[in-house]
């Protein structure tokens, strides 16, 4: 059985819970408490991945290929990204301690991004082998960096990340669109990967009012816009989604959709809307719930002995569906 990778996609969507919740705590005055109790579970979680990942890897003789792996090298950069978002907690109760953890971390996720990307510069990659979790080591970690530096106050800092993370988004998201859009279907089970495509512009929105301070100018307004387009599509993806066998690829949703709620949470405080409050909660609610199912389903998965095993599987050895999307749709006719 290999741990993979992708497993600190967990901590990783926990923190984007917490994160909604902070927020709000920040914007709507909604009680602190939540935050803090689901910061701290994602931390325990994260070290309790690192543990196991780190002994699995030096068991089974990976080190030196793990990063170079064309499917799961990628979901290495979380090691880094997860801690940073912690070190944004932590700075709330000790802002030394909290800086620390953030700029350590923000430095291994630049380091962790600039050998990935020399690793597919060098290699001998396919088109088809691209997915959207290539996303994660430069994007996600110049964005979230981008956004903890503003928030900090580095405001130089910040401006850098924003330009380093949008830069690579620009050159990598051309290339995994065109994977998407010309070559087959992903294997099932890198399909819920392309939840990661909403991921750069609510996270980039999301920095970018930190870095304005919240000002809803041209390109707040932009970012939002591209925001729209990727939710919509996540709902025509649904059917999708549903043929996906449960296991960690799942958690691909979890970072991205509460990234989502973050950005409308932070919109409906910028434009002063009517009932913000009540507003908040029930966007609150909505992505407790949701986290909460994915949670309970994954430890119902982990207790029958059948979370673990799958992501032992290899996806380029999964079937490749000819149109994921129509064989989604015929599977709900009669």
């Amino acid at each position: 059985m290999r741990l993979t990778p992708n497993l600190f996609a967990i901590p990783f969507g926990l923190c984007g819970l917490a994160e909604c919740w902070s927020v709000a705590h920040t914007l709507a005055f909604v009680p602190a408490w939540p935050a803090d109790a689901v910061w701290a579970l994602a931390a325990g979680v994260w070290l309790g991945i690192l543990g196991a990942y780190l002994a699995d890897v030096v068991a089974g003789g990976r080190v030196r290929t793990e990063l170079a792996d064309p499917t799961f090298g990628p979901f290495t950069a979380l090691i880094g990204i997860v801690p940073m978002l912690l070190g944004l907690a932590v700075a709330d109760h000790s802002r030394a301690l909290g800086e620390g953890v953030f700029f350590v971390a923000l430095a291994l996720t630049v380091v962790i991004g600039a050998w990935l990307a020399a690793t597919w510069i060098g290699a001998d990659m396919r088109l088809a082998q691209w997915h959207p979790g290539y996303f994660l080591p430069t994007v996600a970690g110049g964005l979230i960096g981008a956004e903890g530096s503003a928030a900090l106050g580095h405001a130089a800092l910040a401006r850098l990340m924003f330009g380093y993370g949008m830069t690579c988004w620009l050159v990598l998201g051309s290339i995994i669109l065109l994977r998407l859009f010309t070559q087959p279907a992903l294997p099932v089970a890198l399909i819920p990967t392309v939840a990661i495509e909403l991921a750069p512009p609510v996270v980039a929105g999301a920095a970018w009012f930190q870095i304005n301070g919240f000002r809803p100018d041209a390109l707040a307004l932009g970012l939002a816009g591209y925001a729209v387009l990727m939710a919509l599509v996540q709902i025509r993806l649904m059917p999708v989604y549903r043929r996906v066998p449960f296991g960690p690829a799942w958690w691909s949703f979890s970072f991205a959709y509460a990234a989502a709620f973050v950005l409308a949470i932070r919109w409906l405080a910028v434009e002063q809307v009517p009932e913000q409050r009540g507003l908040t909660y029930a966007l609150l609610t909505v992505a407790t719930a949701g986290m909460a199912a994915l949670v309970l389903r994954t430890v119902r998965s982990f207790m029958r002995g059948a979370f673990l095993p799958y992501t032992g599987a290899t996806p380029a050895a999964l079937p490749e569906p000819r149109s994921a999307l129509r064989e989604g749709e015929e599977a709900r006719q009669p």
